[in-house]
């Protein structure tokens, strides 16, 4: 369905702004491609590693993905800023914005500025919050105790290869395991359907998303040790860790709230 922005051609809705195809992700990925030169020289420039703010951008996050499930329910209207890509632009400049407040602060009052990334977007995160009209727990249990379970084993895992030994792998493995586990339960017994273009492929001639979990666990895991063992420069490195951490738990938070929210 198109966003309500009446100032959009319908070109333009109907390639970018009426589902996922081949064509407009290919283009998302070239815009991500240039948006993270752009960003890698920004935290260059301060002199910050990327993976230092993984658990302080969790509020933004949550901000962007609880903003996109209120327009998933009708509750906020579907206009280019809060959905994709537009919402992903949006939470990109605001936690950029807190970013150089944080370094600014530790800069003059030594005030860590992962702290200050942290409550900015905690603050920001209240205002849709105030718009939850109700929550129902159900798919939240069966969710949570999927994801729980998993990333119990990967921790196992990781007692014995050295991948997962280390905190942020583990975190961003579990973050694609949370979206697994929200696309599975939304998918298959919830009525929802994927909207990615490779997991619908898949979904198309396999029907349950439980494909999702073999598919994330071996391209992350892949992807994690390709950028361990040829990405020297620590910059790069937690920039790409950080990006891997953003694309799976932003649409699993977002699939979890919107089932949340619109399942009664």
């Amino acid at each position: 369905m198109p966003t309500t922005d009446k100032f959009l051609p319908q070109i333009i809705q109907s390639i970018f702004f009426s589902g996922y195809t081949i064509f407009n992700t290919l283009i998302y990925g070239i815009i991500l491609i240039i948006i993270l030169y752009g960003i890698l020289k920004l935290f260059k420039n301060l002199k910050i590693n990327p993976k230092s703010i993984i658990y302080s951008i969790i509020p933004f996050i949550i901000l962007g993905s609880l903003t996109r499930a209120l327009v998933d329910n009708h509750i906020l209207p579907k206009t280019i800023f809060l959905i994709t890509p537009g919402i992903y632009f949006l939470i990109g400049i605001l936690t950029i914005i807190s970013l150089l407040i944080g370094y600014y602060l530790n800069e003059k009052e030594k005030i860590n500025y992962k702290y200050t990334i942290f409550i900015i977007g905690l603050i920001l995160a209240i205002i849709p919050i105030t718009l939850i009209p109700h929550i129902n727990l159900t798919p939240l249990i069966y969710i949570i105790s999927i994801w729980g379970i998993f990333t119990i084993i990967f921790y196992l895992i990781g007692k014995v290869w050295t991948l997962y030994k280390d905190k942020i792998n583990l975190s961003i493995i579990s973050a694609h395991l949370f979206d697994a586990s929200s696309t599975f339960i939304a998918v298959d017994y919830f009525g929802y359907y994927e909207q990615h273009v490779l997991p619908n492929f898949i979904h198309s001639y396999i029907n349950t998303a439980a494909t999702m979990f073999p598919l994330k666990i071996i391209v992350i895991s892949l992807a994690l040790y390709l950028v361990d063992k040829y990405i020297d420069d620590e910059t790069i490195n937690g920039l790409l860790k950080l990006t891997i951490f953003v694309l799976g738990l932003a649409p699993g938070l977002r699939n979890f709230l919107t089932l949340a929210i619109g399942t009664f």
